[in-house]
């Protein structure tokens, strides 16, 4: 989930921290010039058998200087889930997210959704030593149950297109009512991302790739949710994509 979010710019392009305050000014950095910009938008390949080890979550998570997303920010995703599932009229039993990395949308989720139970799915051995996660792959996993919510966000990016391909039909298989799913892609590498704190070692696809993939098992809704095709759930017609 190495994805950094472009900053906020205040009206004189300042920039500003999660409250919406200046932020206090750090050290002058050399001008990020068109060509850096360029070499650091390029994606240096996928990661293969590289391992998800300390040293990539101390940069990309722990470090708070090289970090791509912040606790507040994650609280916020999880207080918009939380909401869309109520707004749903969701009853959440069993919740599912896949690439739970460092617990920073599980945390919130738990507070605001104490009575479901969480399966915390990590792929990196790392993680599951440190915080106990369950070791799997999600294109690769089974349950007995299906889940009421499947979170998986900023993880397929990591996965091949036959990988990616196989989570995204797992997803249908896993899910019977809400999926909220987000992957960081080619469009969003060019134009969206901070490509100083965003990890490059990725599969860049387009954002219609997935979507047609998800299409055959479920609605699109919006800001990332889609409701599993068949679930007693009503997306108002101005309300889904």
């Amino acid at each position: 989930m190495a994805v950094g979010r472009s900053e906020l710019l205040s009206g004189s392009g300042e920039p500003l921290n999660a409250a919406g305050e200046l932020e206090a000014p750090g050290p002058i950095q050399p001008p990020f010039s068109a060509s850096v910009a360029a070499a650091a938008r390029t994606p240096r390949g996928a990661p293969g058998a590289r391992r998800f080890d300390r040293e990539y979550y101390r940069r990309y998570y722990y470090d708070p200087r090289t970090a791509v997303v912040s606790r507040a920010e994650m609280r916020a995703r999880a207080r918009l889930i939380a909401a869309f599932a109520a707004h749903a009229g969701l009853p959440l039993r069993r919740i599912l997210e896949a690439g739970c990395g460092t617990g920073l949308l599980r945390a919130p989720l738990r507070r605001l959704l104490p009575r479901a139970r969480y399966v915390a799915l990590e792929a990196s051995e790392y993680l599951c030593r440190r915080h106990g996660w369950q070791h799997g792959r999600i294109e690769e996993y089974r349950d007995r149950a299906r889940f009421d919510l499947v979170i998986c966000y900023d993880v397929l990016q990591y996965l091949d297109a036959a990988g990616a391909a196989r989570a995204l039909a797992n997803f249908g298989r896993l899910c019977r009512g809400v999926l909220y799913f987000s992957a960081l892609t080619r469009g969003d590498f060019e134009h969206n991302c901070d490509p100083r704190r965003t990890d490059s070692e990725v599969h860049l696809r387009s954002a219609r790739w997935y979507r047609e993939r998800l299409a055959p098992r479920f609605r699109e809704a919006g800001l990332g949710f889609w409701v599993r095709r068949g679930a007693p759930l009503t997306l108002w017609e101005l309300e889904r994509q």
